[in-house]
């Protein structure tokens, strides 16, 4: 152990001259055990001192895209008690942190996240999204309105959340919030902020998009030549993805220059990517073999049903084991002593909710398109329900022959529109991979 320690210390002095960055450092985790981390992304979490539950906020989350903002607290709460219970040695959260970058959000969530590390010595890493940096779509709710509310910048964001990641990065990028950190002598994190915010304020929102730049890739080239000097295996985390996890759904989800950042991660012999944005648990790898072979697991939104996070065990003679488990919120209401029915029965309660929402969406759509009976709109709209609620929890495998026989299905077949709804619905069912929510793998010379 102390070898490992003053190795680290060694390496970050010398990063720290290469790069420059902290050389602050949390107490080393024993590389020669196996290391588990959480992977948890698009919390959207809103403070509770935002909202009230009235006609405004309620037709937000009416209009929203499934997200349980109303129990997002709860989520955490429950959340923090699996962590606290499984003592899980990382905890990555690669962007999203926010509803849409309320500052009183962020401070609340960073109080969230130090009662993780001080409860249960888990080591906790963010990094930024889309919706958490110079947001103007900022707000709080009160009975009837929404009214705008403070939003942060880079800065802001570096401070609040610099217990978490920045104080102890062994390397930071000058072009962004981007940086390296070494929790363990065998294992790094290179956690990549591939979120553009500087020109929200201008185009009136957050910009979905992400790319990284000229000036970090050449960062992120140091930072793995650094790692190989010193024998370290690199994950990489960012929120938006390496490689189209949706046929249809891809535009503004997948970094814009996503062919380029591909050649650098296999150049540099990267073999795994963990990412978030789509809301959607979705496993993909390159068509490469061998060294040059990449997995990108985009991880679904721990505040959309099933409401899962990523367990991600490293072994560093074996390699990675991926799988996903649920937030166990009705053992926390159990425990706690909550007496909502929609948290005692949270897991009847979460997917309906998101089933009700993907019907309502479906219908609307049917509903505008003017050419379809009552009886189709319905049987569609179940179709549609039933897809989006499997498929954003990785499992469309178990009900994808039930629904190619069933009547929805071949109604959406012959339907001509609403165009992007059907094209959405068929490339659900066109996805080849069997298991999104398992992975294993291997490490390669």
């Amino acid at each position: 152990m102390i070898k490992i320690k003053y190795r680290l210390i060694l390496i970050m002095i010398i990063a720290g001259f290469l790069v420059g960055c902290s050389t602050d450092k949390k107490e080393t985790i024993i590389s020669e055990e196996e290391i588990t981390m959480f992977i948890a992304t698009d919390i959207h979490y809103l403070s509770k001192d935002l909202y009230v539950n009235g006609n405004a906020f309620q037709n937000y989350l009416d209009t929203s895209d499934g997200k349980l903002i109303n129990y997002i607290d709860e989520i955490m709460l429950a959340f923090t008690n699996d962590i606290s219970k499984k003592k899980p040695d990382i905890l990555i959260i690669s962007g999203d942190l926010t509803n849409n970058g309320e500052k009183e959000s962020h401070v609340k969530l960073a109080e969230r996240l130090d009662e993780i590390e001080q409860q249960s010595g888990t080591r906790i890493y963010v990094i930024p999204g889309n919706h958490d940096i110079l947001n103007p779509w900022a707000r709080g709710f009160n009975e009837t309105d929404q009214y705008i509310t403070d939003a942060i910048n880079a800065n802001d964001f570096e401070n609040i959340y610099n217990s978490f990641g920045y104080e102890e990065a062994i390397s930071r990028d000058k072009a962004s919030l981007s940086y390296l950190a070494a929790p363990s002598d065998d294992l790094w994190l290179l956690m990549l902020d591939t979120s553009i915010y500087d020109f929200n304020e201008i185009m009136g929102g957050p910009t979905t998009n992400g790319e990284i730049t000229s000036d970090t890739i050449e960062w992120i080239k140091q930072c793995s030549q650094l790692a190989k000097d010193n024998h370290a295996q690199i994950v990489t985390v960012m929120h938006h993805n390496l490689f189209n996890h949706s046929q249809v759904l891809y535009s503004g989800f997948t970094l814009d220059n996503h062919e380029e950042a591909l050649k650098v991660f296999q150049k540099c012999k990267f073999n795994l990517v963990l990412s978030g944005h789509i809301h959607i648990q979705d496993i993909k790898a390159s068509e490469d073999e061998g060294s040059k072979q990449i997995y990108d697991i985009a991880t679904s939104a721990l505040s959309v049903y099933p409401v899962q996070y990523g367990v991600l065990k490293f072994n560093k003679a074996q390699g990675f084991d991926y799988s996903t488990s649920l937030v166990d919120v009705e053992n926390w209401a159990k425990e706690s002593g909550n007496s909502d029915e929609n948290i005692i029965n949270f897991n009847e309660y979460a997917k309906g909710y998101f089933a009700d929402i993907s019907y309502n969406k479906a219908y609307d759509q049917l509903t505008n398109a003017e050419s379809y009976s009552e009886y189709a709109k319905v049987r569609m709209a179940e179709t549609m329900s039933l897809l989006n609620i499997n498929y954003f929890g990785g499992n469309i495998n178990s009900i994808k022959k039930d629904v190619l026989e069933s009547e929805g299905y071949q109604l959406w077949l012959k339907a001509k529109e609403p165009e992007f709804l059907r094209k959405y619905i068929l490339s659900i069912l066109s996805d080849s991979n069997t298991n999104n929510n398992e992975v294993q793998i291997s490490f390669t010379d």
